[in-house]
């Protein structure tokens, strides 16, 4: 039941509208991100997001948080 719920909560995420105030570029921000992605029916949206922040969690692993959150960025802006 926990999990339905928190599904849930992630997809209501996904579909927050693109006035809304991006998130801020921590290592939690970035795992809810990911896990609302998970969610997402496929499309171009997801594939961009998908590919922003594989980028961001590359350049996390390299120990560059500046550029993994100009990916972080990036993929919520859907580029």
């Amino acid at each position: 039941m926990q999990r339905l719920i928190l599904a849930a909560a992630f997809s209501a995420l996904a579909f927050v509208p693109a006035s809304a105030k991006p998130m801020a570029c921590t290592t939690e921000n970035m795992a809810k991100s990911t896990a609302s992605m998970n969610t997402m029916p496929e499309g171009p949206g997801k594939m961009a997001m998908a590919k922003g922040m594989s980028k961001a969690n590359s350049e996390m692993s390299k120990g560059n948080m500046r550029g993994a959150c100009k990916h972080y960025q990036e993929a919520q802006a859907g580029k």
